[in-house]
């Protein structure tokens, strides 16, 4: 069943994807950085006094929606692929915008 819904070609999926991947992979980056040693609270107070972590948090982020995006492409699933590319663009223009602005 789970293999089902993977296979979906639907915009809203697409995008429900692009915004749960770059989540999971900031949780992951958080436990393998700075876990046991800092909260999460700490994690995003160093965060926002170093900009240029922002960056560097980002870009593995969106590297997992980079691959949910070729997959779908090379899948021929187009939908899927225009939702998921959607949000990365979303995802990557805060990260700029909180990277200038903070």
């Amino acid at each position: 069943m789970e293999i089902l819904m993977l296979k979906k070609d639907n915009l809203r999926f697409g995008m429900l994807l692009g915004f749960i991947a770059p989540l999971i992979s900031l949780v992951v980056y958080y436990f393998v950085k700075f876990y046991p040693l800092h909260s999460v609270s700490d994690f995003f107070t160093f965060v926002a006094r170093n900009k240029g972590q922002i960056t560097a948090i980002s870009v593995p982020c969106l590297i997992l929606n980079i691959a949910l995006f070729t997959f779908y492409i090379n899948t021929h699933r187009d939908k899927t692929a225009k939702g998921i590319f959607a949000i990365t663009l979303i995802y990557a223009i805060a990260a700029l915008l909180l990277k200038f602005v903070l």
